[in-house]
């Protein structure tokens, strides 16, 4: 018997196009559902990537891309909000109504994007949507698959990708903080394959992925200024300035930092042990060290090759 397909929102995106191709290469039929079809996978070509036109703003529009689909993955997200576009609109509100139509459109699995740390008390406008978010989608759908990663990482992130910019230019580099925070950044490719290998185990669980180093935000400053070749000055910069420089770029079309960015470094991002995590799925995920140099040859502009999961 044929596989139903699984639909991807968010299926042109980081995260999501990554999903899309680790489950083509499992052989599942992919629907890769976003706004914007025409950046669908190559794979599109033979036959195994279907780019569907959806909007997750929209009941009908999530309602035609998930009849008949096997499983559906959530994997939008949002980083800065525009207009209508509210951290709210995406996380909550449009989580809970894909989570709806999944259930009514009798999907046997749904995977939803979450993250470490979501809390539905935080006072960050972005913690506390992810953590409503949560609640929203275990409220429509009470046997999906949370999937909280730590910052991910990978050629053309939004993370050390810029970062490896800056300190390529910059010989004096401000940190959040003291730069104490600690980070578990997860590679982008185990992401997306702990994903598919979730889908074929037991639902309502919440899988915490963090990478294979934990290092405080100063260390992973110095460890990438290292693979560019540079010894910047590091600066610690208080986090309330921080919060006025984000809130001054994210008037720029292509902000270099967000409030939420500044909100999330106040906390340490690390997997909880005692969590399910990549060890559950039977993976050992890459570190940022080991990721690097895929990351740094992206910022320099190349195509770096991708390091198999």
């Amino acid at each position: 018997m044929a596989r139903r397909p699984v639909t991807v929102f968010g299926g042109t995106g980081f995260l999501g196009r990554r999903v899309v191709r680790h489950l083509a290469d499992q052989g599942f039929p992919v629907r890769a559902a976003s706004r914007h079809p025409c950046r669908a996978s190559p794979r599109a070509d033979d036959g195994t990537v279907e780019p569907v036109q959806a909007n997750v703003a929209d009941d009908h529009s999530v309602a035609a891309a998930v009849a008949g689909a096997g499983a559906v993955v959530n994997a939008v997200s949002l980083y800065v909000e525009r207009g209508t576009a509210t951290f709210r609109a995406i996380h909550v509100d449009a989580a809970a109504r894909v989570a709806r139509q999944a259930q009514r459109a009798g999907v046997a699995t749904l995977v939803h994007l979450s993250g470490i740390g979501a809390d539905p008390a935080s006072r960050s406008p972005y913690i506390r949507s992810r953590g409503e978010g949560e609640q929203a989608v275990r409220a429509a759908f009470p046997k999906a698959i949370m999937i909280r990663p730590a910052a991910m990482i990978g050629p053309d992130d939004a993370f050390l990708v810029p970062l490896a910019r800056m300190l390529r230019r910059a010989p004096v580099f401000p940190l959040f903080g003291s730069g104490r925070t600690r980070l578990q950044p997860a590679y982008v490719e185990d992401v997306a394959a702990a994903i598919v290998r979730a889908m074929a185990g037991p639902g309502g669980v919440a899988y915490e992925l963090g990478g294979g180093a934990v290092y405080s935000y100063r260390e992973l400053v110095q460890l990438v200024a290292r693979h560019v070749g540079r010894r910047p000055l590091l600066l610690p910069v208080p986090f309330p300035a921080w919060q006025v420089l984000a809130l001054v770029a994210e008037q720029l079309p292509q902000p270099p930092i967000a409030r939420n960015q500044v909100e999330l470094m106040e906390h340490d991002t690390i997997a909880d042990p005692g969590m399910p995590g990549f060890s559950t799925l039977e993976m050992t995920p890459l570190s940022a060290g080991q990721v690097l140099p895929l990351i740094v040859r992206s910022a320099e502009g190349s195509r770096p090759p991708r390091i198999a999961p």
